[in-house]
């Protein structure tokens, strides 16, 4: 299909901003609309509180499942022949010894570097990928206040910490916006509701419905509101992550930009090793990534922040 034909299918007020996101760079909107066009692998990471990889591989090669590890992000599993539904059927799924992860959204953990023994802030968890992720990173030593407002939704969370074995998690029915500035936290992780252009499917004849201009600028608040809260609640001379499943900047550069302008946090630039792995669109601020969304990764924005002390 042409790249006219596929732009067609997505909305117009998304496509406008994406062009005055990357000026003259038709080939960037170019290569985002063939990742919104690719079918995904499926892909999941190994809970070592509960398994080994071996055993998982065992396993996988029993059901003549084909895959194929991921270096960079450990114990991380791309899916060859099977979709995640199938993969919810076996053994492994079912006794919370794997658990199924975009791996874009394996990143942020990784990025924060969840540490034992520190008092730890995911302030919109559900349902549970990232929490459990870090439960496992601590080796459940840390200690993690998992938030989330919706009640079904920390319902949700709360079945997956439990599945997981991630004692080391206290889920919190609550709105992250309206923790009391009394409390802090060593590391705060806040992967903000957003758009979720990052995650889109050009072939969904639901996307102009759910997808709108009005759900960017709703988000844009949200998350506004989340983060300046985040930054009061970390201690100084702590670091924190920002991330959303969206490439627009309104949703990301933007919102740091605010923050970066009150002096009170800097950009910890994300590591190089994990750079030059990932496929990335350009970024705004040196530091922080867009992962491209394309077969194996969703659109995704990741910044690291310290507070000054």
């Amino acid at each position: 299909m042409e790249y006219d034909e596929k732009i067609k299918k997505l909305p117009e007020f998304f496509v406008k901003m994406l062009e005055e996101q990357y000026g003259s760079e038709k080939e960037v909107v170019n290569s985002i609309v063939d990742g919104l066009s690719c079918k995904r692998f499926t892909t999941f990471r190994v809970n070592t509180l509960k398994a080994k990889n071996e055993e998982i591989e065992k396993e996988l090669k029993e059901n003549s499942i084909e895959f194929e590890k991921f270096s960079i992000i450990d114990n991380s599993y791309i899916v060859k022949n099977i979709s995640e539904k199938k993969m919810q059927e076996l053994k492994i799924y079912e006794e919370g010894k794997i658990y199924l992860q975009s791996l874009s959204s394996m990143l942020p953990p990784i990025i924060l570097k969840p540490e034992p023994n520190k008092d730890i802030l995911d302030m919109a968890a559900a349902p549970g990928g990232k929490t459990t992720q870090m439960a496992v990173m601590s080796e459940n030593k840390a200690h993690i206040t998992a938030c989330e407002m919706n009640k079904i939704r920390a319902e949700r969370l709360k079945f997956n910490v439990d599945k997981q074995g991630a004692s080391c998690v206290y889920v919190m029915v609550k709105d992250s916006r309206t923790i009391d500035d009394f409390f802090s936290f060593d590391q705060i992780l806040l992967d903000a509701p957003c758009s979720g252009s990052g995650t889109l499917s050009i072939d969904d004849k639901n996307l102009n419905k759910y997808f709108t201009e009005n759900l960017v600028q709703k988000s844009v608040k949200t998350q506004e509101t989340l983060l300046k809260k985040a930054i009061n609640i970390l201690k100084p001379g702590c670091a924190m992550v920002y991330s959303t499943c969206s490439i627009l900047q309104q949703e990301n550069e933007e919102i740091i930009n605010k923050v970066l302008k009150t002096g009170k946090v800097e950009v910890v630039p994300i590591e190089e090793t994990l750079v030059k792995e990932l496929p990335l669109l350009p970024t705004k601020i040196p530091g922080t990534i867009v992962v491209k969304p394309n077969e194996f990764f969703e659109g995704f924005f990741v910044a690291k922040l310290r507070k000054k002390k």
